[in-house]
């Protein structure tokens, strides 16, 4: 999944407007134009369409984090130039405020079940043995598994 992938279908998934997302990386210390966001949520082949850099997604997910679940004090935390789909789900973790056993729930309404332990493995570092790749179908499991409980008549 690219980067504008797992943005657009986080802004369909809470039903974000474009001025709310520009209140969000506020919220994360970072100014983006509604023009930008607009050109992030393009189609690829539009001739508009922007790709979304790592630290842009990052900046996005820590202010939906402090959206979700309040500002905290002092310095917000640095956006990461790196960032892969484990990091994403984190961070999507965080801000959904969500324990094990509500993401578990998750896969197995999505048709996905995964045992405590196979889910502890992506919010591992990359350093432990058991640490695991979250591949992009399983982020868009889970992305389409918090849209159907967030928007049950939607059939996206």
């Amino acid at each position: 999944m690219t980067n504008n992938d797992i943005f657009r279908r986080i802004r369909y998934t809470f039903d974000l407007k474009d001025n709310t997302i520009v209140k969000i990386f506020a919220l994360a210390d970072v100014s983006v134009t509604q023009e930008q966001v607009t050109a992030w949520l393009k189609k690829d082949e539009d001739d508009a369409f922007v790709t979304m850099k790592n630290k842009e997604l990052a900046s996005f997910l820590n202010g939906f984090i402090s959206f979700k679940r309040g500002k905290r004090e002092g310095p917000q935390p640095a956006p990461e130039s790196q960032l892969n789909n484990n990091m994403v789900f984190q961070k999507l973790r965080i801000a959904l405020n969500m324990k094990a056993e509500d993401i578990l729930k998750v896969f197995d309404q999505m048709g996905l079940p995964l045992s405590p332990h196979e889910l502890s493995a992506f919010f591992r570092k990359p350093s432990h043995k058991n640490y695991r790749e979250c591949k992009d179908q399983m982020l868009r499991n889970f992305l389409m598994g918090i849209q159907r409980q967030l928007r049950p008549n939607d059939n996206g």
